[in-house]
């Protein structure tokens, strides 16, 4: 399975939108890495970590985001469960969940019901570590900076206006990670 050729067959790979979900994907996927690589005690399954961290944004191509080239008709916020559904499709059902639980730090049922989000009535929380490494390592790569890497303390500001249990998990995982 080549990530690429799959981000190809749903992202015309010459647009805007395939180079920035690309770029940052690469990003994303080489941090995981690096991590990951500091951790041997976690036993992270390099391969699939690599391959998900390619795949996790295949869903903006649905979503309306102009500034990054998406003009879809779904709002950005669905593109964790809409990637959920390309990747099912595509017989990757380990890679699809990666997609559906990347969403910030992760979003529970809870959350979803009481701000009305417009996502499925499900936990969509990272569990595995490959799925909490590739969800950490997100946070710190914008799809509209590409060649930036945030700082931790940018991106705990960043997620603090999301409330205590995001940040909560995210400082959970600069334990586990960093």
């Amino acid at each position: 399975m080549n990530p690429v050729d799959i981000l190809q067959k749903h992202i015309d790979s010459q647009t805007e939108l395939f180079h920035i979900v690309y770029a940052h994907s690469r990003n994303v996927a080489d941090k995981a890495l690096s991590l990951a690589k500091l951790h041997p005690e976690l036993n992270i399954d390099i391969v699939f970590l690599e391959e998900a961290a390619l795949l996790h944004d295949i869903g903006v191509v649905y979503t309306n985001a102009p500034d990054i080239q998406c003009f879809g008709k779904y709002p950005y916020i669905c593109h964790g469960y809409l990637g959920r559904e390309v990747l099912e499709d595509e017989g990757l059902p380990r890679h699809a969940l990666v997609c559906e639980r990347h969403t910030g730090t992760g979003l529970c049922l809870e959350e979803i019901v009481s701000k009305d989000l417009p996502l499925p009535h499900r936990d969509l929380c990272p569990v595995s570590v490959e799925e909490q490494l590739i969800c950490f390592a997100d946070k710190y790569f914008s799809k509209t900076s590409l060649a930036v890497e945030m700082e931790t303390s940018a991106v705990r500001s960043k997620l603090e206006k999301y409330g205590p249990k995001g940040l909560k998990r995210f400082d959970e995982w600069c334990e586990m990670f960093l």
